[in-house]
């Protein structure tokens, strides 16, 4: 099972980004679940949220909070000031971050695959507002294999039907071949 906690703020979307992950590795063909964790005050627009997916070949059993997440995602690079954002990350875990600039890992934290992805900006040129979730799920794809680019696309118009749609398939086509273009 793979397990992959989501770190941002109310009303940025995380909790979309969870159902989308879940969403698309169902259209995989793949057992999934996708929920929030709301507590603090969470629910108010801008206060720190965690939302949650699993991923796995068999049925999910588990209907916890992710304690021990395999990746990491966070929304809003700002947040590392104020939550725990790496706390239980496996070993050799991933962390997506929505940053313009690099960043450096602390002592101890060499064994974790750190991956920037400009998602604001890339949203930002298609939309003209930030909303990063379709944007960082596109990166996750690509630097994951988790689930298909398809699916993602499947996922999204299920969503949104129409230009909304379209714009967050744009949104994470360009995230995803970001990421392409960064490997080579």
């Amino acid at each position: 099972m793979k397990e992959i906690r989501i770190h941002g703020r109310g009303g940025q979307g995380s909790v979309v980004l969870a159902e989308l992950i879940a969403l698309a590795a169902w259209e995989d063909g793949k057992f999934s679940q996708a929920f929030p964790f709301l507590g603090g005050g969470g629910e108010r627009r801008g206060k720190p949220i965690q939302a949650f997916a699993r991923i796995d070949d068999q049925f999910i059993r588990l209907r916890s909070r992710v304690h021990h997440p395999d990746y990491v995602i966070v929304q809003d690079c700002t947040i590392f000031h104020e939550v725990a954002v790496l706390e239980g990350l496996k070993i050799n875990g991933t962390v997506i971050v929505n940053t313009e600039r690099s960043i450096k890992p602390r002592d101890g934290e060499e064994l974790i695959r750190w991956i920037e992805i400009p998602a604001s900006r890339i949203a930002t040129e298609v939309v003209g507002r930030p909303l990063v979730n379709a944007a960082l799920l596109g990166a996750f794809s690509e630097k994951t294999g988790e689930i298909t680019f398809q699916s993602i696309e499947k996922a999204i118009m299920k969503q949104f039907p129409g230009e909304v749609g379209r714009q967050n398939v744009e949104m994470a086509r360009k995230a995803y071949e970001f990421c392409y273009k960064s490997n080579s």
